[in-house]
C-alpha cells in the first residue's frame, strides 16, 4: 500500500498529467518523427535534436502511439506535446523506434500527419541484431542463446504482423522484442514509407555516421527540419552498455543473412552503406 510520502512524490507527476489531459486540445502535434531502427542511436540522435534552441521536447520520448495506442485518439497523442500558445516558432517531435518495424504505422502517420518529417536512423543490421538480443535477454524477455534465437525468429513471429494488421489493439511481444534479424531488412520497412510519403519527406542518416561525426550529422538533421545550424560542446552516446562479443558463427550467419537485403537496401537509397565486410564494433552497446 503507498505510504503518505510516496503519494507526495507522486503528486507533481499526477498533476501534471491531469493538466495534459485538461488542455490537450490547445497542444501542438508533431512537426517530426524519428522512427528508427531499435537499437541504432536513436535515443542519442533525439536527445540531440532536443537541445536545439528551436525545438519544444515533448514530456517523454517514445509515445507510441501510432504503433501500440493509436485507439485511444489524438486526443490522448496531443497530451504528450507542448502548449501550441507558448511555442512561437518551435517544432516539435517525437522518436518512437519501433514505428519504423511495425507494420501498420506508415498508413497510420500518413493519415493523420501528411506533412510530418521523418527522421530513419540505421546502424549495420547484423550488430543491430545482437544489440537487440542483449537488451531483450537483459530484460528478461529472451532465455535463448544467440544462435538459437535466430533459428526460431520465423517460428516466433509466424502470424504476428497478420494478427496485428488485423487489430489496432493487438500487442505482439516476439514482433516487438524477439524481431533480431527481421528488424534488419530496411529495405522493406523503408519501401512501406515511401509508398505512403515522399522522399524528400523521410532523411535516412547512418548510425555509424552519428557516432563518428556527431556534429555534422545533426547539421544535416537541423537543415532537413528547417532549422539553423546549432552545436553543442559534447555528444555523450546514451544507452551504451558492454557486452560480450558475438560468435564467429553468428556472425558470419547474419553476415550472409544480410548479404542480399543490404544490397536492396543500397539500391533503395542510391548509395554505399559500408556494412559488408565492415569490422565488428570495438564498442559494442546495448
Amino acid at each position: 500500500m503507498p505510504t503518505a510520502a510516496s503519494r507526495l512524490r507522486a503528486a507533481p507527476a499526477r498533476v501534471a498529467r491531469v493538466s495534459r489531459r485538461a488542455t490537450s486540445r490547445l497542444r501542438a502535434l508533431p512537426d517530426f518523427l524519428i522512427v528508427g531502427a531499435q537499437r541504432a542511436g536513436s535515443s542519442s540522435l533525439f536527445s540531440y535534436v532536443c537541445a536545439h534552441p528551436r525545438v519544444a521536447p515533448p514530456a517523454h520520448k517514445e509515445i507510441h502511439f501510432f504503433d501500440n495506442n493509436s485507439f485511444r485518439g489524438l486526443g490522448w497523442y496531443r497530451r504528450y506535446f507542448p502548449l501550441r500558445a507558448r511555442m512561437g516558432d518551435q517544432v516539435t517531435g517525437e522518436a518512437s523506434p519501433y514505428y519504423l518495424f511495425h507494420p501498420a504505422v506508415p498508413a497510420r502517420v500518413a493519415e493523420t500527419l501528411p506533412d510530418v518529417r521523418l527522421i530513419a536512423i540505421l546502424r549495420d543490421p547484423v550488430e543491430r541484431a545482437y544489440s537487440g538480443y542483449q537488451l531483450a535477454r537483459r530484460r528478461g524477455d529472451e532465455t535463448l542463446e544467440f544462435e538459437e534465437a535466430l533459428a526460431r525468429e520465423d517460428e516466433r513471429l509466424a502470424g504476428e504482423e497478420e494478427r496485428i494488421l488485423r487489430d489496432p489493439r493487438y500487442l505482439s511481444p516476439a514482433h516487438r522484442r524477439l524481431s533480431y534479424r527481421t528488424r534488419g531488412l530496411y529495405a522493406e520497412q523503408l519501401e512501406r514509407w515511401y509508398e505512403r510519403f515522399p522522399r524528400e519527406q523521410l532523411l535516412v542518416v547512418r548510425s555509424e555516421d552519428l557516432f563518428a561525426d556527431p556534429d555534422a550529422t545533426l547539421q544535416t538533421v537541423f537543415a532537413f527540419l528547417g532549422l539553423e545550424p546549432w552545436s553543442q560542446a559534447e555528444y555523450p552516446a546514451l544507452n551504451r552498455r558492454p557486452y560480450s562479443s558475438m560468435s564467429d558463427a553468428a556472425r558470419a550467419t547474419l553476415a550472409e543473412a544480410f548479404a542480399e537485403p543490404n544490397r536492396r537496401l543500397e539500391a533503395l537509397l542510391g548509395r554505399e552503406l559500408g556494412w559488408q565486410g565492415r569490422p565488428a564494433e570495438s564498442a559494442r552497446y546495448s
